[in-house]
This record gives structure tokens, sequence and C-alpha cells, in this order.
């Protein structure tokens, strides 16, 4: 089996347009959530996220015409795409079309809440107070527009990535809610090992702060309502903390065979020795309360790394700052690291950069290349109440030097999609 390693990365957050950037807010200790602006919330049970700042997405529709009508999220992936593919030096246009693949997770954009409220409208109304569907689809038709709608879907940020970077290897599309981009890295990387393709552009991008994405997860009270101090409301393994906070974004990496990166010389950021996927089976929302699949998850990433618990230095955790989420996955990084859970450092990023759900494994991925690159551990913010179900180090609110030799980052998704990535420095 081929050796895989990450040679590019970029990426779009709340805290920054770039790697750079977002680093730099993490090591200290900034917080990139605030009020919602992208449209009116004062409705809503929770009026905050952690939106993209000052995006200006011209000069990539300049350059590529295509790429008008294009939906956030397309346009965040290509952003942070082409940082990585500049990152990773590599002559990208030259290289052989099919020894290039990508396998990209992108969640749906935003849907034409208007449009849909005037056909409901108009379909009621026609329908004497009952639903008339040949109303609704009548009003669609007059009032909806064809290309937004195919712009909105998952596959269309795959279709922008093929054409930009002229892929005509493996290309792949996944969406396995919040453990998306992480599993799109681990079965990336799996292309290049079987041999399929040489270089792989993969990562996640997703932007669900809109009235629908909003509402649903206010349905399932899975949102933070700590509105009145938004930069302080994601508190992961805190005793107070109360839900999570929607953020959009992008994170791209640039997978490589090792043996084709060093070759060209390349800067090599870690090698990816581990990956595990399972599912938990259990409930559409829950994870099992006992952590069945994330420690099946976490054992496979480090028995395929051939990793000891006691060799890891930094866990970059799911830790989305719900009583659940937060209590189980302690619970299951415990049960699988025994004695050595004791010496682990295990710190959230979501408690600065908020949960980016199909991107916020690939941007956590990457907190752990640069962990290692730079030697030092990013911190959990807003740490002040203990949890006794929450009895690990969590790096709180300072980042620690640290020699940082294997990292995990762990993506647990709605649904139990357990995903484990495994990186090592060389």
């Amino acid at each position: 089996m081929k050796r895989v390693v990450v040679t590019g990365m970029g990426a779009v957050t709340p805290l920054g347009h770039s790697v750079a950037e977002t680093w730099d807010a993490v090591m200290n200790g900034r917080s990139g959530i605030a009020g919602i602006t992208h449209f009116d919330a004062s409705g809503f049970s929770s009026r905050i996220a952690g939106e993209v700042k000052n995006f200006d997405a011209t000069k990539l529709v300049a350059a590529d015409p295509r790429l008008r009508g294009a939906m956030s999220n397309s346009l965040f992936a290509i952003a942070a795409s082409e940082e990585a593919v500049k990152d990773s030096g590599l002559d990208w246009d030259n290289l052989d079309e099919r020894s290039k693949g990508v396998y990209f997770a992108a969640g749906d954009s935003a849907a034409p809440v208007e449009s849909l409220a005037r056909a409901f409208a108009e379909s009621f109304g026609k329908g004497k107070g009952e639903f008339d569907a040949a109303a609704y689809l009548a009003a669609r038709l007059a009032g909806g527009d064809g290309a937004a709608e195919a712009q909105k879907e998952p596959a269309a940020t795959l279709a922008h990535l093929v054409r930009r970077y002229g892929i005509r290897g493996p290309a792949l599309n996944c969406l396995t809610a919040c453990a998306a981009s992480a599993q799109g890295i681990g079965e990336g990387a799996a292309i290049i090992r079987r041999g399929e393709a040489a270089v792989v552009l993969s990562g996640g991008a997703h932007s669900m702060i809109h009235p629908l994405g909003v509402a649903g997860f206010c349905l399932l009270t899975a949102l933070s309502t700590h509105n009145e101090e938004p930069e302080k409301a994601s508190r992961p393994f805190d005793a107070t903390r109360n839900g999570f906070v929607l953020s959009e974004g992008a994170g791209a990496v640039i997978l490589e065979e090792f043996e084709h990166a060093r070759k060209r010389g390349a800067r090599i950021y870690g090698e990816l020795v581990g990956y595990g996927s399972t599912a938990d089976a259990y409930r559409l929302t829950d994870s099992h309360p006992e952590g069945l699949g994330a420690i099946a998850s976490l054992r496979e990433a480090l028995e395929g790394a051939r990793v000891n618990p006691a060799e890891v230095d930094y866990l970059n955790a799911h830790g989305t700052s719900t009583k659940v989420n937060d209590a189980v996955e302690s619970l299951a990084i415990r049960s699988c690291f025994g004695p050595a859970a004791d010496q682990l450092w295990v710190s959230s990023t979501k408690s600065m950069t908020g949960h980016l759900i199909a991107a916020a494994g690939a941007v956590e991925l990457q907190f752990c290349l640069l962990a290692m690159r730079d030697g030092v551990v990013p911190p959990t913010i807003n740490y002040s109440h203990r949890d006794p179900a929450c009895d690990l180090d969590y790096v709180p609110n300072e980042a620690r030097k640290k020699a940082v030799r294997v990292a995990v980052s762990d993506s647990f998704g709605f649904g139990g999609q357990n995903v484990v990535l495994v990186a090592k420095k060389l």
C-alpha cells in the first residue's frame, strides 16, 4: 500500500480567509462567533453563528466566469482549494489529468425561501386552505430559477472543482453530516493507497446559516442560545455548555503519494497513517450513549496506523459543546486510550470556529498538522466549569507548547457517523 502525505492546505473560516489567518486566531484564543447578519434572525431562539466575514468572490468569478451564480459553499470550496494548490507547490495544470482525483464533502446551499413561501401561499390560496399541488408547481415554475436550484445541490461543488482543476481521475462527493470532510480525506487517501491517483484534492465546504438551516437545528434544540455574549457561546466540555454554534466555511488539503511528493522536493505537513470509519446504527440525531461507534472508529484508526494510544500527543476533539456529545466523546476517548487518557492533551477548536458541519473535519485536521509543525497545541476557550462527565485535559483557554509527533482528529456526526484520522510527523 502506498503512503499518503499532506502537501498543501487552504481554509476559509469565521476566523479568516486563509490557513495562516485562521491558525493565528486559534493560537490566540479568538472567537469567530457573532450575531447573524445573513438574514433577520430576531425571531429565532439562536441568533448567533460563525459567519465568514467580508468574503468577496469577485476575483474568483472574474478569473472563472463559469462560477457566476455559484452558491457560497462552492465559492468557499474554490477559494480554499486555490490556496491549497498554491501551497502545495504542484505544477497542477501540467499533471496528468488521470493522476489527479478529488474526494470532497459538500452540503446543500440555501433554499430560495422567499420563492418557496410565495409558492406555498399561492397553493394554499388556490386550494382554499388546503394544499393544491398543481398551483404550487405553477407558482414555482413561474417564480423559480432552475439554474439556481441546480447550484444549491451538494454535487454542484464537486462539479465546480472538477471543471476548475481539470480532474479526470476519481471524482466523488459525500455528505455524511459532521463527519463528511474527514471521511472525504480518509477515502481520498485510500484512492492514493490503491494507486488510482497520485494527487487528490480533498476537504469539505458547507453553509447552513440561512432560515431553513438554522430553524432545523433550533427545532432539534441543538444550538446554543447564549445570544448575549456570542464569543462565549461555544463552550465545549464546560459544565455550562448548552448547544453548538452553527458556522460556515471550507477546508481543503492536497493529498499526495509519498514518493511523488519526495521526488519533487515537496514540503510535507505530515503523513496520514490511520483512518477509522464506523456507524452507530442507533438514532437519527444521537450517538450511541455508550460511545460504541466512536470507540470502534478510534481503535480502527489507531490499529491501522500501528500507533499505541500512549504515543498520541494531541487529539483534536469533535467537541461540539452539546451536553450529550461532549460527555459521550469523553467516555469514548477514555475507553479507547485507557490509562494513556490521563496524559493525553485534548482540545476542541470549535470553541473558536463554531461548527463548520461538512467542513469541520478538514479544518480540524489542519490544526493537527499545524500543531506538529509549530510544536504548540490549540486551546479550548470558554472553559471555566468542570463537568464530572468530562474528565480529560482539555487545554483550557490558552495554547500550550508541546512537541507533537502523532495527532488524532475525530469527527462524530448526526446519525452516528464516526470518522477518525491519525497523522504523523515525518
